[in-house]
């Protein structure tokens, strides 16, 4: 049963072949099994009661296409009676008393909750190696790092723990452990998932989104999650575009006459040739089916990295300052006095990789340097926004590059160097600074007796509001190619 996609489990429930309970128990006896460290809280009773009530749904005929469907969450989505940590010491043993949107309208949807999954602390970080309890092994080869942030999502995704799962995406997130782990994973348009419940690192930048095998079940998970919500403060209207759409109804349309844009930028110095040859390849299969491909330039792409280490700092310096000892969370055992008090909890309670952001963000938003250095910053974050703007006029309908210069790295290639772990997101950057949506799909792995089995991820990105149309463009490649259908050797 693991190997079946959402749409096939779908239909097994509703024509009655299997329950969700049985569905749920064998997952559960997986990730029990399994060595991945993906998963950070599993309560059997708790997802076995949601079983139960979807069956009754199912039973019923009230059941929608997800009804009975296993998810897992991020562990940067709180959930009632699942711990919600953000993988950081600093939330050990919190237990949320309500549920994110997000986790609301699954579980409305009758989705099932398997547990909560592994992530670098607070989502910072490109590895899954800053969360407080251990690193993510990635399913493909374990002597491998998953990508981050959301890289216990993509490692329970490859390793058949779960059909489906949450991920969010503040600088690629989403998409690069998707590429890494060779999975499927959608960032949508800033604003369209609802942030409440969300554990903030940069509001302005944090999106959640579908992490799955196939495109289309990305699109049936998408249909839940987007839609005004007057609870975030920077959800999308309807009236700004963000209405409730099906995002299954362009899947089979043919992509005759599609406009590939192809950056020159993403091809440079830096890319490795065997990430570069698959991506290739699978720019040759679209214009087989009827694509047309256009090289462009991206000329600020290599600003978005100083830029967006700029900005999400400094939005994590204010949006962590809440964690400090006093209201909930970890709080030192000994000190003398409040400021003593303070400084304690803060630096015993978050990882380095955090304290590392803390003190940059807090850096550029002191007098003297805020017009320095956030302020140009989102002036030329602006810019960025504005080349893709143009691209979409002038050249393409969508952009396709690389997600990553590289396959997944090994564990413990890069703990000491934080810089080349930064450099690892520059092909992720830029959309996520403009807000646009973007997708990894699998599309080949990496060449050589190490890399051979470490997975390959394309790039799409569209304009605004485009989630429908990535989503047709990625299921029309996997119709015609099977890289979305491998399993790891042993699962």
């Amino acid at each position: 049963m693991h190997n079946k996609t959402i749409k096939e489990l779908s239909t097994l429930l509703h024509s009655k072949q299997i329950s969700s309970t049985e569905l749920t128990r064998h997952y559960l006896d997986r990730i029990a099994a399994s060595q991945h460290n993906a998963f950070l809280h599993v309560d059997v009773d708790l997802s076995l009661a949601q079983a139960k009530a979807a069956d009754a749904r199912l039973a019923e005929g009230s059941a929608g296409p997800l009804t009975g469907i296993p998810i897992a969450h991020k562990d940067i989505f709180v959930t009632k009676g699942w711990r919600s940590t953000a993988a950081s010491k600093m939330l050990g043993n919190y237990v949320s008393p309500f549920d994110a949107t997000v986790v609301t309208k699954f579980g409305d949807a009758g989705m099932v909750t398997l547990g909560k999954l592994n992530c670098d602390e607070f989502a910072m970080g490109s590895s899954n190696e800053n969360s407080a309890f251990g690193s993510v092994k990635n399913p493909w080869d374990l002597l491998a790092v998953p990508g981050g942030s959301s890289g216990g999502s993509a490692a329970a995704i490859a390793a058949r723990l779960a059909p489906a799962a949450t991920g969010t995406d503040t600088g690629g997130s989403i998409r690069q452990p998707a590429a890494f782990c060779g999975i499927t994973g959608i960032k949508p348009t800033y604003g369209r998932v609802s942030r409440f419940g969300m554990i903030a690192f940069a509001s302005s930048l944090d999106q959640g989104g579908p992490m799955a095998r196939t495109a289309e079940d990305c699109a049936l998970l998408l249909n839940e999650m987007v839609g005004f919500d007057e609870r975030d403060s920077t959800s999308l209207t309807p009236e700004q575009g963000n209405a409730r759409e099906d995002f299954t109804r362009d899947l089979n349309q043919p992509l005759n006459g599609l406009r590939i844009g192809v950056p020159k930028e993403y091809f440079g110095e830096g890319l490795a040739a065997d990430v570069e040859q698959a991506v290739r390849a699978a720019l040759d299969q679209f214009v087989k089916l009827g694509a047309t491909l256009v090289e462009f330039s991206l000329p600020k792409t290599s600003l978005s990295i100083p830029v967006y280490y700029i900005i999400a700092p400094a939005e994590a310096s204010s949006n962590l300052s809440r964690f400090d000892g006093v209201r909930y969370g970890y709080r030192t055992p000994e000190y003398k006095d409040l400021q003593d008090m303070y400084k304690k909890t803060r630096a015993e309670g978050f990882g380095k990789e955090v304290q590392r952001r803390i003190m940059v963000g807090t850096y550029v938003l002191c007098h003297g340097y805020y017009d320095a250095y956030y302020v140009q910053a989102q002036k030329i974050r602006r810019l960025i926004a504005d080349d893709f703007q143009a691209a979409f006029k002038d050249h393409c309908d969508v952009i396709m590059g690389p997600v990553a210069p590289t396959v997944a790295w090994d564990l413990g290639a890069k703990s000491d160097d934080p810089v080349a772990n930064y450099l690892a997101d520059i092909f992720t950057l830029s959309t996520s600074l403009a807000g646009l949506p973007g997708m990894s799909i699998p599309v080949g792995f990496g060449a050589g007796e190490k890399n051979a089995k470490r997975p390959v991820g394309l790039q799409i990105i569209g304009n605004y509001f485009a989630e429908a149309k990535l989503l047709n463009i990625a299921h029309q490649y996997q119709q015609a190619t099977d890289w979305h259908t491998r399993a790891p050797e042993g699962v």
